[in-house]
């Protein structure tokens, strides 16, 4: 076992917790949405604030990050527009009438969802409200978009002929227990997938492929034709709430309340793995170069081998849940709703994980037995320790 040290940089900023972290398409910049209601933009070169966007009158929910501009929602029922360049309101979007849960940028499209039930669509550069999405029963959580271009075949786009001037559909998730499909243009309701017992509270989407995945308070995942609307698999085997979901190379990770993480085969619905070592629900993951990373209540960071489940490093320091991590340059970035920013050197980790992989795929070409040598390889990576006391540290099990 070896101990990685301090964390790189630990930003302080913020005067409340930190509910959302957006990376920059170019990688250039991150943005923070805080309960303090002001938002701040860091470079990713620096991991300076470069920054501060103020004039919500509430908490901000979430935020989203284009390369020249950035989006904020909140709990004022507002969604606003900044230049990132010099730190100026370029735009409120006014029509929700109460708290602003998400919001996603999409073309020419802002998108929101809201605890008034509905969920808008605006233009990005008029600050116009262009649709209203009505029908749900409760407030509408999560968003996804796409174009039926992406899924539709030609001769089922001729049945679509109303819908044809537009084919932007968007997705929302709500606590009514179902997910709703609509037509941008017209607002009105392509599909409603029925099957959840509980909230709605996060989505993916896979539009090659026609598949919508959705995961719930009732525990359970569920893959859906995006185009049909049929109901394709459920995914059981969680004991609590779904809270985020990844999906890399048809494998889906799944962050759960129940403390941990599953890997399924998205094919055939197996489930392959499962990541544990959690001491409370997991609020936020991500997939990075054959490392799973999880963020989680009990506020740490972990980083696991994603094919053999084995916990690789502990990143500790935060004081509260961590609610949502980036990725950028081989460095791990960490927003709490203890208010705090950190960033993590994951070098040597990614490196270590690229040598082994190298040493599977070099074993596997030489000798028949590779499935054999791939399991002894596995084993001889450390087992996981608990480590109570330390700040900031990365506490790495090798």
């Amino acid at each position: 076992m070896g101990n990685s040290g301090s964390a790189v940089k630990v930003c302080t900023d913020h005067q409340g917790g930190i509910n959302w972290l957006s990376l920059s398409p170019d990688g250039q910049r991150l943005l923070t949405g805080s309960e303090d209601g002001t938002a701040r933009l860091w470079s990713t070169a620096d991991s300076q604030c470069h920054g501060h966007f103020q004039g919500h009158e509430s908490y901000i929910t979430f935020c989203h990050l284009e390369n020249e501009a950035a989006f904020t929602c909140s709990a004022d029922h507002t969604i606003r527009k900044w230049d990132v360049m010099t730190g100026q309101c370029l735009a409120i979007y006014r029509g929700h009438t109460s708290i602003v849960n998400r919001i996603l940028v999409a073309k020419d499209y802002l998108f929101s969802g809201s605890y008034d039930r509905t969920a808008r669509c605006w233009s990005v550069d008029k600050e116009k409200q262009i649709q209203e999405f009505r029908g749900h029963r409760n407030c509408v959580l999560t968003l996804a978009h796409y174009s039926s271009r992406d899924v539709l075949e030609e001769e089922e786009e001729e049945e679509e002929e109303e819908e044809r001037v537009s084919r932007d559909l968007l997705v929302t998730g709500s606590t009514d227990c179902t997910v709703k499909v609509w037509w941008v243009s017209s607002g009105r309701c392509y599909q409603t997938l029925l099957g959840h017992t509980g909230a709605v509270l996060c989505l993916i989407l896979d539009a090659p492929n026609r598949e919508l995945f959705s995961g719930s308070t009732d525990y359970t995942i569920r893959t859906w034709n995006i185009v049909t609307g049929e109901q394709l698999k459920v995914f059981k085997e969680h004991q609590g709430s779904v809270i985020c979901l990844e999906l890399v190379n048809r494998h889906l990770y799944s962050g759960s309340a129940d403390r941990t993480v599953k890997c399924w085969l998205v094919d055939t619905g197996e489930r392959i793995q499962t990541y544990k070592a959690h001491k409370h629900s997991v609020s936020t993951l991500k997939y990075h170069a054959g490392i799973l990373f999880t963020g989680s209540g009990d506020a740490c960071a972990r980083a696991f081998n994603s094919k053999s489940g084995v916990l690789q490093k502990i990143f500790r320091g935060h004081k509260f849940i961590i609610n949502c991590i980036q990725i950028h340059n081989e460095l791990l970035y960490t927003a709490s709703h203890d208010g705090t920013l950190r960033i993590w050197d994951i070098r040597g980790i990614c490196k270590r994980n690229k040598r082994r992989l190298k040493k599977e795929r070099s074993a596997q070409g030489r000798s028949s037995q590779k499935g054999s040598l791939s399991r002894l390889f596995n084993n001889k990576v450390g087992c996981m320790v608990q480590q109570e006391n330390g700040e900031h540290e990365a506490v790495e099990l090798m």
